[in-house]
């Protein structure tokens, strides 16, 4: 039964298996163009914890200067300042690199604790780029941040089923 089914799958012309980690991390942006009713904005950044999943998951998926311009995307659609994004999304490329030169091997437990670090460090350097130090969001914030690395295993997944469908042959 597996064997009559691989037969119908063709295999993703190469630049269309090149753009979906790009199409995925961007509509994991779009995500926060959903009208949704809330008094708290607990809604994680999805396009960054797609992007950590790509990252931490398929680490050749995506260039060195992808965050860049996936952060360019995010800022121009969420309202944070423009180049927050940017610069905290490369920061965390470069911090994953960093993890990856000190560990030969990680599991899932390693990756979701760097994905959760990372979007606590991206939520709260976008905290400090968007509102004024005064400012009493921080236990909304915390919230968000427990939120985001719950949310991690979830991308994790959907990541993991992309990139299956992507690389089969």
């Amino acid at each position: 039964m597996i064997v009559a089914r691989k037969a119908f799958q063709t295999p993703l012309p190469p630049a269309r298996a090149r753009a979906l980690p790009w199409i995925s991390v961007m509509a994991g942006s779009l995500v926060t163009i959903i009208p949704v009713g809330a008094t708290l904005p607990l809604l994680p950044p999805c396009g960054l914890l797609m992007l950590l999943a790509w990252r931490l998951l398929a680490p050749l998926s995506l260039r060195r200067w992808a965050p860049a311009l996936l952060g360019l995307f995010d800022d121009c659609l969420s309202g944070q300042p423009l180049g927050s994004a940017m610069l905290l999304w490369t920061l965390s490329f470069f911090l994953i690199d960093l993890f990856d030169q000190r560990t030969l091997v990680r599991g899932f437990v390693q990756d979701w604790l760097i994905a959760a670090a990372i979007s606590a460090f991206c939520l709260i350097g976008g905290r400090v780029f968007a509102t004024p130090l005064g400012a009493h969001v921080d236990g909304v914030l915390l919230i968000q941040i427990v939120v985001t690395a719950l949310l991690f295993p979830l991308a994790a997944r959907v990541v993991a089923w992309i990139d299956r469908k992507r690389v089969a042959e």
